[in-house]
């Protein structure tokens, strides 16, 4: 589904370049980069070009894509905080690379609660998790006693080791107390969990939905803590028995530390128009996407929430570095 969608050349509209420091006010006076830290075509940058199309309209400057892929997003993450923080340069990102990524590495590549300023949380997406069809059970727990009935035969398949599904089974894995091997991949995981290959998948629910209602495999349940709107016919694992559970994957928009406040208002009360708007709810639940408005402070909040809960997760699991980029 994602993969159908790409990212339009916006055109430039005419404007003045201010060619020295401005009045935040004044903001946008020139064309805007928003750094997507992963290849076009991908979830991540999907919804970054329609937020970056919407603002250019709504400012009358171009706000252009800059695809820079990398570790999870941290490469691009990276580069926007050694960006000029004037609002020119900001970063349309998920939550891997703020909240996931360094707790996989021996250093830290930036300290993200210290060097981005987070404007506005937008959106957020759950996980389905999603079984072959030809494995014998209909509901999470039917799997779960499936699996502790065959410990280290089953396996489980996500986008990568590191991404946010990856965190996510692990989190089940503790709390369910089942042990299935992790396969991370890069590409034609769909394939081999329909294949039979690999017994079960975590993944983003707009890359899977297509394939679980037409019957190519089992969703048993998403990762939201409250059924989302879009795919109401899934429970959530929290419901299947697992109280509590959560791990969605949510995007923000970022800029770099110390830019002025009211260029970070500016891109949160637009980001709230965009989200708000009917015809793009519609595109957004096309997606699987739900609008997930949140202010730069409420996102700084769960930010540092969720970077602590998954560095646990993280370290109870022994994940490595080394795995992280298998």
């Amino acid at each position: 589904l994602f993969r159908s969608v790409t990212c339009a050349v916006i055109a430039a509209y005419a404007g003045h370049v201010a060619a020295q420091a401005e009045n935040p006010a004044n903001y946008p006076s020139k064309p805007v980069r928003m750094i997507v830290g992963f290849t076009p075509g991908s979830a991540t940058d999907v919804a970054g070009c329609i937020f970056a199309q919407k603002f250019t309209e709504a400012w009358g400057q171009t706000v252009a894509v800059d695809n820079v892929p990398g570790l999870g997003g941290g490469i691009g993450m990276q580069r926007l905080t050694k960006s000029p923080a004037d609002g020119y340069t900001i970063m349309f990102s998920g939550n891997g690379a703020p909240t996931i990524l360094n707790a996989l590495q021996p250093k830290p590549l930036y300290d993200v609660l210290r060097e981005t300023a987070p404007a506005a949380m937008v959106l957020m997406v759950p996980s389905i998790l999603a079984v072959n069809n030809d494995i014998p059970t209909k509901t999470l727990q039917d799997f779960i006693t499936y699996a502790k009935s065959m410990p280290k035969k089953l396996s489980y398949a996500s986008p990568g080791a590191g991404t946010p599904q990856h965190i996510t089974g692990e989190l089940l894995k503790g709390m369910a107390g089942i042990d299935i091997a992790h396969i991370p991949y890069k590409g034609a995981v769909l394939t081999d969990v329909i294949g039979g290959r690999v017994a079960m998948t975590l993944q983003n629910a707009g890359a899977i939905l297509p394939m679980v209602r037409e019957g190519k495999l089992r969703g048993l349940a998403v990762t939201s803590l409250k059924r989302s709107p879009n795919i109401p016919e899934l429970p959530t694992i929290a419901e299947s028995g697992y109280p509590g559970f959560e791990a969605i994957s949510w995007f923000a928009i970022y800029a770099p530390a110390g830019t002025p406040a009211p260029i970070l208002n500016k891109i949160y009360q637009d980001s709230v128009k965009v989200v708000g708007n009917a015809d793009m709810k519609a595109k957004f639940a096309q997606l699987a996407l739900d609008p997930f408005i949140r202010t730069g402070a409420e996102t700084a909040a769960i930010m540092k929430t969720d970077i602590d809960k998954w560095a646990k997760v993280i370290k109870d699991a022994g994940i490595t570095r080394s795995e992280e980029h298998t």
